[in-house]
Parts: structure tokens; C-alpha cells; sequence
């Protein structure tokens, strides 16, 4: 049987012939066009979560350079990329199969300078308004968008067996972005880098500069770069190409809900800790400067979540997650009793050692979860197509679209963490001056994703 061939061009060709599961199509092509496409798909992300997590840095500068924001207003602006970041998940998660994984790469990822350099300008200007910096922290959520594009683009470019460990890759290394902008931050607004540009710094009572233009303005160039990069070497894949209509119909399915909380646990805490725990810090331990360390949390969270993708993928990501909110909500008690009281007493360096672990775990979550729902939703679809008398060949294909679905819409409930941690932190300190009203809200909800997990997808009977 002739086999179509397989286009490829320096331009980023659409693909016509595409069969991952294919043992001897993999060895031969598969893996090298797959490799290719990944590689240039984790810097973009990674630049993604940087601008995604920028007001994370610059709030805690804010009233630094001349702006005199509340404590509470601050929290919400670390917040609100969050908001928008999830709701824009959900369509973001139909555009791969609409457009293409290059085109909708190479767009998303490029139009994320607009916010980078309004931002710049914004906060030279001690006149800006609040409100101003409301619609800029919005429309830095449109990169917490991109990962539920770039995680359906990636599961259709790799094998069932092979899934795990590239999602955890992509998400893992992208989901850097965050301690990457976080350790890059404080360095640069310590330089006069963009004076050409209009770049002008504010003079500190210690004599420094503080040129925080420089926190948004630094990833402009690398953005610029990696649309270049998207768009002239990554493919689309006409495997990939679905209609809105084909891939509504998983928002239907049961498990899509109960894994978008579980993943809800997991990522949501990780993006929920890196947005607000430096300014969660900041009132806590205000002798600290936090912006020397914040970095550590989201590094090892990213790092966590790509060893969670690979160890799922051979202890299975039901047995990874279920031990896994068991030390979330351990680790989560134990942040109590490194807490000051009444703005006496507590321990920094145990206070950030624990959160630490809490990163470390929510990072390793998110990679085992995002295995289950590659796997379970496979499983599902695959069944379903052949009990209606569908072929091997249909049965793939739906379930490579229904996966790919169900991950980006799930990533959007995640999201949704962003916000409501850091929320949850500058309402509870409003209200009682302390943070551990929020986490014990966060305790009884990692409990309770013990107990589901084992219930739903643990137990013999289950299976």
C-alpha cells in the first residue's frame, strides 16, 4: 500500500501523513519532526509564563517607584493575569485543530509584546491610573492562554506510550518561565539597559536605581525571536484539524469536570503560589527581601512537573497523584506552624522551606494529572468509537482530538487558581491580618482530592 508522503519545508509545511503509533513511522520520522516541534514549543511557552507571572515582580515594586497602591489592590493584580489567562484557556484550547500549531504558535506567542511594552511605559508614569493597570494585567493573562494551546498541540505530535513524558517536558520546562522571570526580574531593574528607549529609573533611598520598565521590556526581543522561530519551523498537522463541532462534545464527559479539579489542586497551586507568594512573603517576613529567593519555588515546581509527566508514565499517574495530595495536604499543615502572630514570632527560613515542598508537590501534581487525562480520556474515547463499529483508524483519530481537547480545557480550570490563592491570601490578611484562613480553605481541598482520587480512579473496583 503506497503511503502518503510526508512535506516538509523550512517554512513549516503542513504535514498530510502522520502515524505516531506507527513503530517504524516513528523510528524513521516521527520522532525527529515530534523533537523538533517540542524544542521550539518550550522556549515560546516558557516566554509565555514569563509575561503571564510578570505583575508577580513588578506589584511588589510598584509603590517603590512612586504609586501608592494598597496591599489588597496589589494582591489583585498579581491576580487578575489569572482571570483572563483561564477564560481565554477555553477557546484557546480549540485553536490548534481550527488553525494549525505553527500559525496559532507563532500568533500567540507574538502578541504578547503589547502588554510587555505598554507595561514598560506604564510604570514610569506615576499618573497612571489603577485601572490602567488592570487592562495590562489582563491582557498578560492572554499568555497564561497559550499553555492550553501549546499542551493540545504537543499530545498530537507524540505516541500514547510517550505522552506523559513529553507534556511534562513542555509543561514542566515552560511552566520555568515563571522562576526564570522571578530571578531575572530583580537583576535587571538594577540596570540601565533600555535609556534609548525612554527608559529612565527612579532613585531609591539607599542611592540605587530601580529601572522597572526593564522587567517588561527585557522579554520583548526573545518574543520576537521565538514567533520567528514558531512560524518557520513547526509544522501543522492535518491529523490534528477538527471542526468547534467535534470537539464540543467532550464538555459532556463526567471525568473532564472531576480531573479539571484535580488538576485545579495541583497547577492552580502552583501558579496560584508563584503569583502571590512574594508579596505573601513580603507581609509576613517584611525584613526579608523576598525577590532574592521567590525564584526557588516556581523552579522547583517546573522541574518537579516534568519528573511527574516521565515517573506516571511508568507508575501510572492515578498512584503519583494520590500520594501526592497526601504530602500537599501535610505540607500544608505544617505551614501553620511557621507563621508569625500578631507580627511576633515565626520562622522564614522554615516558612519558605515548607512552601518549597508545597511548590514541589503542586509541580509534580500537575504532571502526574495531566497524564491521567491523556490516558483515561484515550481510553474513553477509543472504547466508545469501537462499540459504535468504528475502525482502529477513526478511533485514533477521535481520540487524539478529544484528548487534546479535554487537556486544554482542564489547563483552563487550573488557571483559575492564579487567582483565587493570591485572592484568598490579601482577603484573609484584610480580614484577620493573617494568611491561615486561606490555607486552612486549601487544606480541606487537597482532603478532599485525596479522597476523590482514590475513590474515583484508585480503588480495584474503579478500574
Amino acid at each position: 500500500m503506497s503511503q502518503s508522503p510526508v512535506t516538509e519545508k523550512s517554512s513549516g509545511a503542513l504535514i498530510t501523513d502522520w502515524r505516531p503509533e506507527d513503530p517504524q513511522f516513528w523510528q524513521q520520522k516521527g520522532h525527529r519532526i515530534a523533537s523538533r516541534n517540542l524544542w521550539i514549543s518550550v522556549p515560546s511557552l516558557l516566554l509565555a509564563f514569563c509575561v503571564w507571572m510578570l505583575f508577580s515582580a513588578v506589584a511588589v515594586n510598584l509603590n517603590k517607584v512612586g504609586f501608592t497602591f494598597t496591599t489588597d489592590q496589589l494582591f489583585m493584580l498579581t491576580a487578575l493575569p489569572s482571570v483572563s489567562g483561564a477564560l481565554l484557556r477555553v477557546p484557546y484550547s480549540f485553536m490548534v485543530p481550527v488553525f494549525g500549531g505553527r500559525r496559532w504558535t507563532a500568533f500567540s506567542t507574538g502578541i504578547l509584546i503589547v502588554p510587555c511594552v505598554w507595561l514598560g511605559f506604564a510604570v514610569q508614569d506615576t499618573s497612571t491610573s489603577f485601572n490602567t493597570f488592570i487592562c495590562i494585567s489582563l491582557l498578560c493573562g492572554f499568555a497564561g492562554a497559550n499553555f492550553a494551546s501549546s499542551m493540545a498541540n504537543i499530545s498530537f505530535f507524540f505516541p500514547k506510550a510517550k505522552q506523559g513524558g513529553a507534556l511534562g517536558i513542555n509543561g514542566g520546562l515552560g511552566n520555568m518561565g515563571v522562576s526564570v522571570m522571578q530571578l531575572v526580574a530583580p537583576l535587571v531593574i538594577s540596570l540601565s539597559m533600555f535609556a534609548v528607549f525612554g527608559g529612565k529609573g527612579v532613585a531609591q533611598g539607599d542611592g540605587t536605581m530601580l529601572f522597572l520598565e526593564n522587567a517588561a521590556w527585557i522579554w520583548v526581543p526573545f518574543l520576537a525571536v521565538f514567533t520567528l522561530a514558531a512560524w518557520f519551523g513547526m509544522n501543522d498537522l492535518s491529523a490534528s484539524k477538527a471542526s468547534l463541532r467535534e470537539q464540543l462534545p467532550v464538555l459532556k464527559r463526567g471525568h473532564l469536570w472531576i480531573l479539571g479539579l484535580l488538576y485545579l489542586a495541583t497547577f492552580g497551586s502552583f501558579i496560584g503560589f508563584s503569583a502571590g507568594f512574594a508579596m505573601l512573603s513580603k507581609t509576613q517576613f517584611p525584613e526579608v527581601n523576598i525577590l532574592h529567593f521567590a525564584f526557588f519555588g516556581p523552579l522547583f515546581g517546573a522541574l518537579a512537573r516534568s519528573a511527574g509527566g516521565a515517573i506516571s508514565d511508568r507508575w501510572g499517574g492515578t498512584r503519583v497523584s494520590l500520594y501526592n495530595f497526601i504530602l500537599m495536604a501535610i505540607f500544608s499543615a505544617l505551614l501553620f506552624t511557621t507563621l508569625p502572630t500578631n507580627g511576633q514570632g515565626g520562622s522564614f527560613i522554615a516558612f519558605f522551606g515548607v512552601f518549597l515542598m508545597l511548590f514541589l508537590t503542586a509541580g509534580l501534581g500537575s504532571g502526574s494529572t495531566f497524564q491521567m487525562i491523556s490516558v483515561i480520556f484515550r481510553k474513553l474515547t477509543m472504547d466508545r468509537v469501537k462499540a459504535a463499529g468504528g475502525s482502529e483508524e477513526v478511533a485514533l483519530r477521535e481520540a487524539a482530538t478529544d484528548t487534546a481537547a479535554a487537556l486544554g480545557f482542564i489547563s483552563a480550570i487550573g488557571a483559575i487558581g492564579g487567582f483565587f490563592i493570591p485572592k484568598a491570601f490579601g482577603t484573609s490578611l484584610a480580614l484577620t491580618g493573617s494568611p491561615a484562613g486561606a490555607m486552612k480553605l486549601f487544606l480541606v481541598f487537597y482532603i478532599v482530592c485525596v479522597v476523590i482520587t482514590w475513590a474515583v480512579y484508585g480503588r480495584k473496583s474503579s478500574r
